[in-house]
């Protein structure tokens, strides 16, 4: 397979004037408005104490590198003092269920060894203002033997009356100095109720490589029989793999198939990362992080070539 996204630019940067997206624009997720060309984007910013916030602005994909609007305020924000969530929320992935809108996300705990504690939250869309409200002020998946340290960025594909997860769960902390700061792989769960979770610490994309240690931010779509899955993998910065699969579970990885890199200069030019892909009319279209995470700004590209089966 060989895909191409041509990319049509940056969409935002931290605005200052902005306090929860002041520093950073990370993690986003996209979310048509009704039938017509919009879609309000839901950004990780983080404010001037560096703690992630999740809000909204909005873009008309036929001119997207203008933005039409942003929100002052965040539509989701800090957990209570002691929660798992104090410290941040972030890498939000919004996901419709029996007449709801929910929206997966990732809360963050300083700890005292270890840099931090990251969570899987769960919060659903209030109809009336817009914002989310936590379903449980806990993780929705609880630290077991197999996920014993922090689950991170996940995305969703839902099937008929079946929640697929694909999320992120540490391995383990570098503790040698020869050893990366954190390892971490993206694993499978499934439920028919988001609340109860099946998983059986089935990893989907692992560490293949001596140089790479972390793999996170899956986002999955299903082309006619083949599921396919853009992420985020790191070795000295974050570049964007891809992998197929035939029955949602087992994948194989092709990150040579992925379609998109860094640019020669400017602001994606040291990393990519943090990618959804959404369609709108027939084209797909991949949002990504550029350099340092998201310090530099949020962009989008197109995908340029049909995804076919071969």
């Amino acid at each position: 397979m060989n895909f191409s996204w041509e990319k049509i630019g940056k969409i935002i940067s931290p605005d200052q004037s902005i306090n929860w997206m002041s520093t950073w624009t990370g993690a986003s997720y996209a979310r048509q408005i009704g039938d017509s060309s919009k879609f309000e984007i839901f950004v990780t910013g983080r404010d001037d104490q560096n703690r992630s916030k999740i809000g909204k602005i909005i873009i008309d994909i036929n001119n997207p590198l203008k933005v039409l609007k942003v929100d002052k305020t965040p539509v989701f924000t800090l957990g209570e003092l002691g929660a798992f969530d104090e410290n941040g929320v972030s890498y939000p992935w919004l996901f419709g269920w029996k007449g709801d809108t929910y929206m997966l996300y990732v809360g963050w705990m300083p700890t005292v060894l270890a840099p931090f504690i990251n969570g899987l939250g769960l919060a659903r869309e209030n109809k009336d203002t817009g914002l989310f409200e936590r379903l449980s002020r806990a993780p929705i998946l609880p630290r077991n033997n197999d996920d014993f340290l922090s689950i991170g960025s996940s995305g969703v594909y839902l099937e008929n009356d079946l929640i697929r997860l694909y999320y992120t769960s540490f391995l383990k902390w570098g503790s040698k100095p020869n050893e990366h700061k954190h390892y971490y792989v993206i694993k499978y769960a499934e439920s028919t109720d988001g609340i109860n979770w099946k998983r059986d610490n089935h990893i989907c994309i692992d560490i293949q490589y001596d140089w790479e240690f972390s793999i996170g931010r899956p986002s999955v779509i299903k082309i006619e029989d083949r599921y396919h899955m853009w992420f985020s993998y790191r070795g000295t910065g974050y570049l964007i793999g891809y992998a197929y699969s035939d029955n949602g579970k087992d994948w194989i990885r092709d990150d040579v198939s992925a379609g998109i890199s860094l640019s020669d200069k400017g602001w994606d030019s040291e990393m990519i990362c943090y990618s959804h892909i959404f369609k709108y009319n027939n084209t797909y279209y991949m949002i990504y992080c550029g350099n340092q995470y998201g310090r530099d700004g949020l962009g989008i590209a197109k995908l340029i070539n049909p995804i076919t089966k071969q």
